[in-house]
């Protein structure tokens, strides 16, 4: 068994695809598929799942998955002990569904960053489905997401709560609701423009269709998270709902590009999570990104829990 092939596996795992996975490894394919089936064959399992669609962990891949990179951050290690910064620590990989960029986001890898030159940190844009899936099979080290008060947590993550906030209209400063100080269900319903609503797998979209009780306002748009929403916003195609914490503070918002106002007689409460699989062993890189996050929630007025 050689370290490259344990690379390969989480190069693979982490790609969801043998060709992407060769393109960054800067190998061929049949090369790359050849290390991973001889891999295979010393293990006596299958470690992927191969299917048209791309490669992902098997079952029994999943179950040695803490191993493989138990083994690896015990390379990096010993590389790092022997001198070799630039294998000091792996990357460490956030899925997020872009809320709460600007006060937490940005913030949390500035300061990881400044303490960890020597690694990166790769941050993806991801429905909350995706990045559950990603963190059970390794493609990511801790996840950002959303959840509506009182919804069950995942049994299979380390859940920790960063922000509570309430759901608010992002609009224009030009637009009509903009001189209220609070906005109803109806103005929502009956406002004089569009709602541009967040795809399905996003908690805002089911927000959005609990908050207006099955009635239907003219959704002219959707789009992927809270960062294409206040831009889609600012230019004049619509209002969307988001939590308060992924509007204040944005630079639209600070520039006025955007404002919002909160919902009438709605008590709902948005909690921003912090999630990573359950593991024995979890990557010191990873551990200290995920301590960063806690200490800027601290920072901002919040005590996680």
């Amino acid at each position: 068994m050689r370290i490259e092939q344990l690379e390969y596996i989480a190069a693979v795992t982490r790609l969801g695809s043998l060709r992407r996975a060769a393109e960054e490894l800067r190998l061929s394919q049949p090369a790359l598929s050849e290390t991973v089936r001889n891999l295979e064959r010393e293990l006596g399992v299958d470690l992927l799942e191969r299917k048209r669609s791309g490669a992902r962990m098997s079952a029994e891949g999943r179950e040695l998955l803490p191993h493989i990179i138990d083994v690896l951050d015990a390379v990096d290690r010993l590389r790092g002990a022997a001198g070799e910064q630039h294998r000091i620590s792996r990357m460490v990989r956030v899925g997020t569904v872009n809320a709460a960029t600007v006060p937490l986001l940005i913030p949390s890898v500035q300061a990881f960053r400044a303490a960890h030159p020597m690694t990166q940190v790769e941050v993806v844009g991801a429905q909350q489905t995706e990045i559950h899936r990603a963190l059970l099979e390794g493609g990511f080290d801790l996840g950002l997401v959303n959840h509506l008060d009182g919804d069950d947590l995942p049994a299979d993550f380390d859940s920790t709560e960063l922000l509570r906030g309430r759901p608010v209209l992002c609009l224009r400063p030009d637009s009509p609701l903009a001189s209220l100080p609070a906005v109803t269900v109806d103005d929502v319903l009956n406002g004089p423009e569009p709602v541009i609503a967040m795809r399905s797998g996003y908690v805002m979209h089911r927000y959005a269709h609990r908050l207006l009780r099955g009635r239907t306002p003219d959704f002219s748009f959707s789009t992927d998270g809270a960062e294409m929403g206040k831009l889609m916003v600012a230019e004049g195609l619509g209002a969307t709902l988001l939590p308060d914490f992924s509007v204040v503070g944005d630079p639209l918002e600070r520039s006025g590009a955007i404002v919002y106002r909160p919902i009438s007689d709605d008590a709902t409460e948005v909690l921003l999570m912090l999630q990573r699989r359950r593991a024995e062993s979890v990557p010191r890189a990873a551990q200290d990104l995920y301590e960063v996050f806690v200490r800027r929630a601290r920072e901002l007025g919040y005590t996680p829990s």
